[in-house]
């Protein structure tokens, strides 16, 4: 008996569900109240605009997570508390990196929404963990949960693919995120 196009594609985002579901229970609530340290080449301060614009090898810690990119325009509050501007946003673009314990992911564009704890990548979105990798367009990471949530939509060159030795791989196409999985092997 052979599946229907759409029962497979149906048992395909159902897969896709639960190891992302798996993958993000892994992962651990992120301290997004921690101070955020910040190394770049060069910065121009824009007090005027609350912000602040980092570029040239950025690279943003926070607790244990690190965020690098090639540029990064920091938004603040305007609020100064004990002598530190408050920080509500970070827009990140060019090669973009986001690394947590045990998670990867790497796209074109990241907005960390500090009000909201949210991380959303756009753009040639990879997401690894645990041997699987994750391709598409849009991810949405959510720091006092741990759940990640990725999707096909992108922006201009947003399509994605690729592997992983051991573990399952998804590729982006059209819209969608799509894949294969790898299987352990038996005896």
């Amino acid at each position: 008996m052979r599946a229907s196009p759409i029962f497979a594609g149906r048992i395909l985002i159902g897969i896709s569900a639960v190891l992302l579901s798996t993958t993000a229970v892994a992962q651990q609530s992120h301290n997004s109240n921690a101070p955020i340290d910040f190394g770049a080449d060069h910065i121009e301060l824009q007090d005027k605009a609350n912000r602040a614009i980092l570029s040239g090898n950025v690279a943003v810690k926070q607790a244990e997570m690190t965020l690098n990119s090639a540029r990064m325009t920091v938004a603040y509050t305007g609020q100064v508390i004990g002598g530190n501007p408050q920080v509500s946003r970070l827009d990140a673009s060019g090669g973009v990196i986001v690394k947590r314990p045990d998670q990867t992911a790497r796209s074109q564009y990241a907005i960390y929404d500090l009000n909201r704890r949210v991380i959303t990548m756009l753009g040639a979105v990879t997401l690894t963990q645990a041997g699987n990798t994750v391709n598409g367009g849009r991810l949405t990471m959510n720091l006092d949960t741990g759940r990640s949530v990725i999707d096909g939509s992108s922006v201009a060159g947003g399509s994605a693919s690729g592997s992983t030795a051991n573990g399952g791989t998804v590729t982006q196409t059209g819209g969608r995120v799509t894949g294969t999985f790898s299987v352990p092997k038996r005896n």
